[in-house]
């Protein structure tokens, strides 16, 4: 009986150990906090690139579309046969090349280098060219020695501004960049077209042009007056980053204030749009809206500006967001959206989580616009001149004199009931 009893107490003692190894064991670790952390990261890489991708697809469509109506319009108009010539490849004659690669020179094989003629420069934009001329028959084309550059006080894409002296005078000048006209071919027309079209604006609330060089690649700028104050976008936020404002923030410029520079620019953008050709902005914003010293609004950057013929869209390639033709109601839309902030004093999208991406598709689509301000407490027509301004369909925006007309009118209501309105330099 023992030789049975030790196998059973052996079993028992190797069961107790192992239930002792089980509640002496550690407990189970929690998650590593990295891994959490990489966890969210990829998590909101992936959304990223759903997002991208859907705003890849839809770019795609509406290109598709896009290139389909030019083609209808070169049909119409009878030059799709030289779109379609020009995508045929070039015939050569292998007989011929290997003749020219062959033959012998009327001189010998034994010319020098030297005697060969020099390469001519290629000529330069024919617009540029006229643009060039009407400079120097009109008094505003400047030499490069003429101007003393000073400081940088503004970068952007392609040229950088400067603050400079010209004839005694403290101007500011445009000076693009040397590699734009290298790496694009159609620099120079833009430029001019850029130089010709300030050179026709006479309007108080549109930036002077003094002068213009036309020498590309190297000296190639635009002379215009130089203005003391900061652009819209400083002067209604303060300066403060893209977030929603704080109770601690200091408070945006008064409500009149506010409606006096977009009236003021809507009063600029009303003369662009009365021009003959008309002259369609295409990047209306707060930061190319510079203020004088005495706080008027003067609207500049006609880097993307076009000219658009009376009854006629825009055929380029180009667009504001979706690929389809544009009518100076697009500059209408961008009023609204500056309008907008300008009445909340809040950057446009900051109360959304959305990327660019996806703030581009819902606004192309017209279904996202920036949150309107609350109805109570505003000029009566406000509101509803900011959801007109906006509206899907470009064809029931308001043109800018009605624009104009109704900001006059809230201007008036907010002078004559002040007491009524104080309370509302927050938004």
């Amino acid at each position: 009986m023992g030789d049975h009893a030790q196998p059973r107490h052996d079993q028992h003692r190797g069961l107790r150990g192992r239930l002792a190894g089980l509640f002496s064991s550690p407990p189970p670790q929690p998650p590593n906090h990295q891994s959490n952390e990489q966890i969210a990261k990829l998590m909101e890489e992936l959304g990223r690139q759903r997002d991208l991708k859907e705003t890849y697809k839809a770019r795609l469509e509406s290109t598709q579309g896009y290139l389909r109506f030019c083609l209808e319009v070169a049909q119409e108009r009878g030059f799709l046969h030289l779109i379609s010539d020009s995508a045929q490849p070039q015939q050569h004659s292998p007989h011929r090349d290997a003749d020219s690669e062959t033959a012998p020179t009327a001189a010998g094989d034994d010319v020098d280098d030297e005697d060969e003629p020099a390469e001519t420069p290629p000529p330069c934009d024919p617009y540029l060219a006229a643009t060039r001329g009407l400079a120097v028959d009109h008094g505003w084309s400047v030499a490069p020695e003429e101007i003393e550059l000073h400081e940088v006080v503004g970068r952007g894409t392609t040229a950088d501004i400067h603050r400079a002296t010209w004839r005694g005078l403290e101007v500011a000048v445009k000076w693009v960049r040397p590699e734009l006209f290298v790496s694009n071919p159609s620099a120079e027309a833009f430029f001019a077209q850029e130089a010709d079209m300030l050179s026709r604006q006479r309007h108080p609330h549109v930036l002077r042009l003094m002068g213009a060089c036309l020498r590309p690649p190297g000296s190639c700028f635009l002379v215009t007056e130089l203005l003391s104050g900061a652009t819209l976008g400083e002067w209604l936020h303060g300066g403060r980053e893209r977030r929603t404002r704080a109770s601690s923030s200091p408070p945006p410029p008064p409500l009149v204030d506010r409606v006096s520079r977009a009236l003021e620019i809507a009063l600029a953008m009303r003369h662009l749009h009365e021009q003959t050709p008309r002259v369609v902005h295409r990047d209306l914003k707060p930061s190319n809206v510079l203020l004088d010293a005495e706080l008027r609004a003067r609207v500049t950057d006609f880097g993307h500006a076009r000219f658009l013929p009376d009854g006629k869209e825009a055929l380029t390639g180009e667009t504001v967001i979706r690929c389809e033709p544009y009518t100076e109601k697009c500059d209408v839309y961008s009023f609204g959206i500056l309008l907008n902030e300008l009445i909340t004093a809040e950057h446009p999208y900051i109360d959304t989580s959305y990327g660019p991406s996806k703030i581009a598709l819902g606004v192309a689509d017209g279904k996202l616009r920036p949150k309107l301000p609350e109805s109570d407490g505003y000029p009566t027509g406000l509101i509803d001149l900011i959801c007109r301004t906006w509206d899907a369909e470009p064809s029931r925006r308001p043109s800018f004199a009605a624009v104009t007309s109704a900001l006059r009118e809230i201007r008036q209501q907010i002078v004559q009931h002040g007491e009524q309105y104080q309370n509302y330099s927050y938004a």
